[in-house]
C-alpha cells in the first residue's frame, strides 16, 4: 500500500499541470459544498441566538385562548384556572431539564404609567415572585431588588428597567422617586438589566420586526402581592423557567405547559375558544426557520455535488489516458509476475490519491471562500468539520470508483500485448 502510494505522488508530480486539471472539479465540488455548509450552520446559530436573546435559556408559559394570548384587561379572570400555587411551582421544579422557575403576570399599559407629568406609553407592568429577577437573568444597576418585607408586607414598590428609567425620567436618578400606576403611587427601588445584555443582528426590515415585534417602551415589575392593589383581582400567572441548557427548552416547556394544565377545569380547555397554557418556546421558532432555511440550501448543496461527478468524470479520463500511456509498463510488470489484483490496486490507489489531494485543497479553499463570504456579505460562518471529514472521504470514494474501470482495464491486459504495444 505505501509502495503504491509513493508511486502515486510520483505520478502525479510527473504531470503537475495535468493533475491539477483533473483534480480541479473536486476542488471546486468540496470548496462549494464547504462554503455553503458552513454559511448555512453560521446562519442557523445567527437564527437561535437572535431568537434566544441574552441566552438564559428561559421559556415563558404563557395562558393562551384557542392561538392567542388570553387578555385579562379585555376578557376579565377566566373561569377555571387556578392561581399557581407552591405545590404546582414544586412539580414544575422537579422536571428534568429545569433550573429554576417563577411565576408572573403582566400588562401592557398605555397611558397608564406617569412621573409627574411625564407618562409611559406601551410599558409593560409586571407582577413577579421572588425568584422572577434570577431566573431572568436581571441585575440591579441602581439601588435593590424586592426582599422578603416588600412581599410579606404588600409594600408598594416598583423596580423599572433601564428603558422605562430613561423614559420617565430621563437620566434623573429615580430610586426613592414615586411613580404612577393606574393612579397608585409606588416607590422606585431599583433600576435594573439583564445581565447577559443582547442585541440582535438587525439586516433587513423583515428582521426588524421579527426581533422587535415584543420590544415594549419599558418594563416596570412590582410584587405579585401588589397586584390586585392595581388589577382588583388575583390572576391565574404565567410561568418562566430556565433550562440547563438549550436542549432541554423545547421538552420542559411542553412538560411545564401539560402540568399547568392539568390544573385546568375540563370545560374550558373543550369549549369553543379554548383555555390553556402553552409554551412560548423561540428555540422552537429557530429550529422552523432553520428547517425552511435548510431545505433551500439543500438544493444547493446537491448542485455543488453535480461538479463532483463532473470531477469523477475527469478522474476516470485521465487514468484512461495514464493506462494507455503506461502499457508497455504493465505489460513489464505483469510478465515479471505481477498479478492482476496488485495492477488493480496500483491504480485505484493512484485514483483515490489524486482526489484525496483535490478534496484536501478543495476544504482549504472551501474555508478561505466561506470567510471572504462574510466579510463582503456580512453573513456569519461557522466551519463544519464533520463537512469536511465527510467531503474529505466523499472524494476518495470518487476516486475509487471513477478509477475502478481504469483499473479494471489495466489489470486484464495481456502482458505480451502490452509488451509489444507502441
Amino acid at each position: 500500500m505505501l509502495e503504491n502510494i509513493g508511486l502515486s505522488f510520483k505520478g502525479i508530480w510527473a504531470h503537475k499541470m495535468r493533475s491539477f486539471l483533473t483534480m480541479l472539479g473536486i476542488i471546486i465540488g468540496i470548496a462549494s459544498i464547504i462554503t455553503i455548509v458552513s454559511t448555512i450552520k453560521g446562519s442557523n446559530e445567527q437564527i437561535k441566538q437572535n431568537l434566544i436573546g441574552s441566552g438564559n435559556n428561559t421559556v415563558n408559559i404563557e395562558l393562551f385562548q384557542d392561538d392567542w394570548n388570553y387578555e385579562m384587561q379585555y376578557n376579565g379572570i377566566p373561569k377555571g384556572v387556578p392561581v399557581i400555587s407552591k405545590k404546582v411551582l414544586g412539580e414544575i421544579n422537579r422536571i428534568n431539564g429545569v433550573e429554576a422557575a417563577a411565576t408572573y403576570v403582566f400588562r401592557n399599559e398605555y397611558e397608564g404609567v406617569y412621573y409627574g407629568n411625564t407618562g409611559l406609553n406601551g410599558v409593560t407592568v409586571t407582577g413577579i415572585d421572588d425568584k422572577y429577577f434570577d431566573v431572568c437573568g436581571y441585575v440591579a444597576k441602581r439601588g435593590r431588588l424586592f426582599d422578603s418585607n416588600d412581599y410579606t408586607n404588600f409594600l408598594k414598590t416598583a423596580v423599572i428597567d433601564t428603558n422605562s428609567a430613561l423614559g420617565l425620567f430621563h437620566g434623573e436618578n429615580p430610586v426613592g422617586k414615586t411613580i404612577d400606576i393606574k393612579g397608585e403611587p409606588f416607590v422606585v427601588i431599583g433600576v435594573v438589566s439583564q445581565a447577559s445584555k443582547y442585541e440582535p443582528v438587525i439586516n433587513t426590515m423583515e428582521d426588524y420586526y421579527t426581533y422587535n415585534s415584543d420590544y415594549s417602551s419599558g418594563n416596570i415589575f412590582i410584587p405579585y402581592a401588589d397586584w390586585p392593589i392595581i388589577y382588583q383581582y388575583d390572576e391565574p400567572q404565567n410561568v418562566v423557567i430556565q433550562a440547563k441548557n438549550t436542549d432541554y427548552m423545547t421538552k420542559a416547556g411542553r412538560e411545564t405547559a401539560q402540568i399547568l394544565n392539568n390544573y385546568i377545569e375540563t370545560d374550558m380547555m373543550n369549549s369553543e375558544g379554548a383555555i390553556q397554557y402553552k409554551s412560548k418556546d423561540l428555540l422552537e421558532q429557530a429550529t422552523q426557520i432553520q428547517q425552511l432555511s435548510a431545505a433551500a440550501n439543500q438544493q444547493l448543496i446537491w448542485i455543488a455535488g453535480i461538479s463532483l461527478i463532473v470531477g469523477g468524470i475527469g478522474v476516470m479520463n485521465i487514468m484512461l489516458v495514464s493506462v494507455t500511456e503506461r502499457t508497455r509498463e504493465i505489460g513489464l510488470k505483469k510478465a515479471l509476475g505481477a498479478r492482476r489484483r496488485r495492477i488493480l490496486f496500483q491504480f485505484l490507489t493512484e485514483a483515490s490519491v489524486l482526489t484525496s489531494i483535490g478534496g484536501i485543497i478543495g476544504v482549504v479553499c472551501g474555508i478561505i471562500l466561506a470567510y471572504i463570504f462574510s466579510a463582503a456579505t456580512s453573513a456569519p460562518v461557522a466551519i463544519s468539520v464533520p463537512a469536511i471529514i465527510v467531503s474529505v472521504a466523499f472524494s476518495m470514494v470518487i476516486g475509487i470508483l471513477f478509477g475502478l474501470i481504469p483499473s479494471i482495464k489495466a489489470s486484464k491486459l495481456n502482458p505480451i500485448d502490452a509488451l509489444r504495444y507502441e
